[in-house]
């Protein structure tokens, strides 16, 4: 039974000091009372980091407090304030229940790190500031009734703050001014008018996980203030936002010059032939062969990536490819592709902007060669029958290119593979959203097939909810949640309920419905998807549409290209105030007039069917560095639903995905398949190419490519070594398996370095000998 105690703030007409206030709670406490009941007068400290001999949980009931009440309040406290409260309730906040049946003051909530705090009316200026959560306690809760001051929620690195805007609908906003400065991470959910957010933040709609434990909660926290009656007014979902900090790549922003512009012309050092040949100038006394050789020569063909394999996130390695094609084994070259991607022509040659061309060892000559036309070649190659001969099922979640690209190579090992597609039709993005301009159909649906002709099996119209889930982790031995980011970011600014969502837009073209838009419409956005935005408009009837972002555009510049030659205006810088129904108004005053706004500033997933657990402070999925979950070794999540990127991305993700999962059912720790280095540009000989013009190479056939192609790091065999040894050391050795190798005899080798100077492709490399030599 609880032990209560009366304590008075004033004594025969004068007010005790806060210090003899606080030392009578001591007392009490060391005999054993935890129910302390405060009449006060403004003294501060009251319910701070106290606990009771015998462990039992503490009370306070407290009117007219001062200043940090409950300030570093422990687990198993509880502070009831009757009345409002000033500035600091609940600072440095440690476990405690604090409950304010009306206003707080500022800083209320300042460094809370657990526990909980229920205020029953509006609170002041930096309230929520610097929160943070540390995993080994529960989070810290801060709950308001109606609004915060200005500056709230600064820094705020983890926890909950739902701030319920009660009463306050006619507010400009209810978070006042400049609030989520400096935001990290933590979740607020936020009711009313919100104007003036930090640019660190996203404000975005509800998950259904959110709506369940705001409907779950808010009751709780009415009966605690005791205002039930409010629930009514605040329980509408419709009515209720989060705003969640931006992760540091949506922070940042680099932008790199491109390597043909840093670097135009080539420096040499050395004498005349010092563009072949490094030499470090040791001079022998004599010629010497075998280990009294200065230096020896080791053929060490494929030790390096070629740039366009080392720039492909989907590993292909076309100086391979190419190699074959030279040999004639086109059959072979052209399915070596399928090895890597099941999309060379939808992805490779269609939709990515080829990173492995941006620094294609041929641009030094003249231009890269033309990856793109090659990964059409393989377009209507068929699937390799492939057999069941593993044990081992696996569900990927998710039909998009990491999906369908994890799916195709676990079926090439021999696993059983089902898919499970939310949507009426298979491809993801690829299908629901790029324009069919930029993308053939006809090419996209072959490829699909071709993933399902190696014995995929697809189920659409399967929307995976929790409960699905938890059936399939029982019925299969792995899960793959390729669930890309469907879930569209929107502007926090006045107006927003005006914006149409991009990503929806462009759905709904592609399923062969005529979205409305008027003659003038504006794009925010200015990245690859807002190109994709801008021609989805003009092919909706739109007779101007202008981009606008907050930076230099992002989008590659073959697609701004196109959207400038179908008449879009792209501006930038341009940060949106708000958006009316004459267009967007910037910051700046300036009005861009808009029948119809479309917003494409980002996607994030939906991750709806995990349980808390799998999740970060900021709804991000927890995984390791094999894209393996760290609750749920049995699930894995690659492409967008990680990281935005290009669809190549998300086929090396799904390649990279179905490689570990194998790795995994075998027993072998699993890898993050790190390439090998890039090769030194000045290893490859530029000297034996003749520049082409433009021209010229677009009138080349594709296959032909075979003669432009430098071979970066794989040995073209030209035999060029072998024919110039001045000794005739070098001879080449046929395989059985049709492979060949080079090989220097040491017994006639004088290691000139004249092999490594004159390989075309940096094959042959120079090794220092001179420690064999010093101990001969």
């Amino acid at each position: 039974m609880s032990k209560k105690i009366y304590i008075e703030g004033i004594r025969n007409g004068k007010r005790i000091s806060t210090q003899t206030l606080l030392q009578e709670i001591y007392q009490a406490l060391d005999k054993g009372i935890n129910e302390i009941v405060v009449d006060g007068c403004g003294q501060h400290d009251i319910g701070g980091p106290l606990w009771s001999k015998d462990g039992k949980p503490l009370k306070f009931v407290v009117k007219n407090p001062g200043q940090r009440v409950g300030s570093m309040g422990m687990q198993g406290t509880t502070i009831i304030v009757d009345g409002p409260a000033p500035a600091d309730v609940g600072w440095l906040n440690a476990g405690a229940e604090i409950i304010v049946k009306g206003d707080g003051g500022d800083t209320t909530a300042h460094c809370a790190a657990t526990g909980k705090i229920f205020i029953g009316g509006r609170v002041g200026t930096r309230s929520g500031a610097m929160m943070k959560y540390d995993p080994k306690f529960p989070r810290p809760e801060f709950w308001v009734l109606k609004n915060t001051g200005s500056f709230s929620f600064e820094f705020m690195g983890g926890g909950i703050a739902v701030v319920c805007g009660y009463d306050c609908e006619e507010m400009e906003s209810v978070l006042g001014y400049r609030s989520c400065v400096g935001m990290v991470g933590g979740t607020i959910y936020v009711r009313g008018n919100v104007k003036d957010l930090s640019d660190d933040v996203w404000l975005m709609d509800l998950t259904d996980d959110d709506w369940e434990f705001l409907d779950k909660n808010l009751p709780v926290f009415l009966e605690k203030i005791e205002r039930p009656g409010a629930l009514g007014k605040i329980s509408k979902r419709k009515d209720w936002k989060k705003i969640v900090a931006k992760t540091y790549e949506e922070r940042a922003h680099k932008s790199f010059m491109a390597i043909n512009e840093f670097r135009k012309n080539k420096w040499v050092e050395g004498g005349i032939f010092g563009d072949l040949l490094y030499d470090n100038y040791e001079v022998a006394e004599f010629v010497e062969r075998k280990d009294l050789r200065l230096r020896y020569p080791e053929w060490l063909n494929a030790n390096y990536s070629a740039p366009c394999e080392y720039n492909c996130p989907t590993y292909i390695p076309t100086q391979k490819r190419i190699s074959l094609l030279r040999q004639n084994k086109v059959k072979e070259a052209l399915e070596m592709v399928l090895d890597y991607s099941p999309f060379p022509a939808s992805v490779c040659g269609q939709v990515c902007p080829n990173l492995c061309m941006d620094e294609c060892t041929r641009l030094y000559v003249d231009l890269p060669v033309r990856i793109k036309e090659l990964g059409l070649l393989s377009a209507e190659i068929k699937a390799k029958k492939c057999e069941t001969t593993k044990d081992e099922k696996v569900a990927v979640i998710g039909s998009g290119a990491s999906g369908l690209a994890c799916a195709y190579q676990l079926r090439l090992m021999g696993y059983h593979v089902e898919v499970f597609e939310k949507d009426s039709v298979l491809g993801g993005k690829l299908m629901q959203v790029i324009p069919e301009e930029r993308l053939d159909r006809k090419i996209l649906e072959t490829e699909i097939q071709r993933v399902l002709d190696t014995g995929v099996i697809a189920h659409t119209n399967v929307n995976v909810d929790k409960k699905k889930l938890k059936e399939l982790d029982k019925e299969f031995d792995a899960i793959v949640l390729a669930v890309g980011a469907h879930n569209p970011i929107v502007l926090p600014v006045e107006g927003s309920e005006r914006l149409v969502k991009g990503l929806d837009f462009l759905k709904a073209i592609n399923k062969g419905e005529k979205p409305k838009v008027g003659k003038n419409v504006v794009v925010i956005g200015a990245g690859n998807a807002g190109m994709d935005v801008v021609i989805g408009a003009y092919e909706m009837g739109a007779e101007k549409v202008v981009a606008i972002d907050i930076q230099k555009p992002a989008a590659f510049e073959k697609e701004i290209e196109h959207a400038k030659k179908l008449g879009a205006e792209i501006l930038w810088p341009c940060f949106t105030e708000k958006i009316t129904d004459k267009g967007v108004v910037l910051k700046d005053g300036t009005l861009i007039p808009a029948d119809t706004v479309i917003v494409s500033i980002g996607d994030r997933p939906d991750f709806s069917m995990l349980e808390r657990e799998y999740l970060d402070e900021k709804g991000r999925v927890l995984i390791n560095e094999y894209l393996q979950s760290t609750v749920n070794p049995k699930i894995f999540v690659p492409g967008d639903a990680i990281k935005l990127g290009l669809f190549t991305h998300a086929l090396g993700d799904g390649r990279k995905v179905a490689l570990n999962i194998d790795r995994m059912f075998k027993g072998i720790t699993l890898s993050k398949f790190e390439k090998a280095p890039k090769i030194p540009q000045d290893k490859v000989k530029n000297e034996y190419y003749h520049p082409m013009n433009a021209q010229a190479v677009s009138k080349m056939q594709t296959e032909d490519e075979t003669k432009r192609c430098m071979s970066c790091g794989f040995c073209r065999d030209c035999h060029f070594c072998e024919e110039v040894c001045p000794e005739q050391a070098i001879s080449r050795i046929e395989k059985s398996d049709g492979n060949f190798e080079y090989l220097s005899d040491s017994n006639k080798c004088i290691g000139c370095g004249i092999c490594a100077g004159v390989c075309p492709c940096g094959i042959w490399v120079m090794r220092d000998n001179i420690e064999k030599y010093i101990e001969s």
